[in-house]
């Protein structure tokens, strides 16, 4: 039996509302769904030390970064009952005010969309492998910390 192949979740910059809309259309057909839960990741305009964040690039080892997407997902498959879990995280330079990640979380209940998403969510930023350097304008930049 052949592996399977991760899902690249990357898109290059920021991730556009008309994108997010189109993901969210194309749920309508699907008539076993009873919830969805999304989070949308919004780049802050943060003040660090007295500088302004003014956006932040991230970066990452995709491949590893896949592989271990896969291993989450599947993980909140094995303890949720989800129709579908879609998961789209920037590369790149995402300006303050833009989405940097979007997590949609489909199930026949509300409430296992709703605690898989938060859950998803958590793991994403504590165990994926993407870096962010806030961006400050002129004033060079710093590795991001997650909180």
């Amino acid at each position: 039996m052949q592996a399977k192949e991760p899902k690249n979740i990357f898109i290059q910059g920021a991730i556009q509302p008309g994108f997010i809309a189109e993901q969210i259309q194309k749920h309508q057909t699907k008539t076993s769904i009873g919830g969805h839960s999304i989070f949308l990741g919004q780049v802050r305009a943060d003040t660090i030390d007295g500088k302004l964040v003014t956006g932040i690039e991230y970066s990452s080892y995709e491949p590893m970064a896949l592989e271990k997407m896969m291993e989450i997902r599947e993980s909140i498959f094995s303890k949720y009952k989800l129709t579908c879990a879609h998961i789209y995280h920037s590369l790149g330079i995402v300006p303050t005010g833009e989405i940097c990640l979007f997590v949609f979380i489909s199930a026949p209940h509300r409430k296992s969309a709703i605690e898989a998403c938060a859950e998803l969510v958590e793991k994403i930023k504590a165990e994926l492998p993407v870096w962010g350097k806030e961006l400050l304008g002129e004033e060079g930049h710093q590795w991001k910390v997650n909180k």
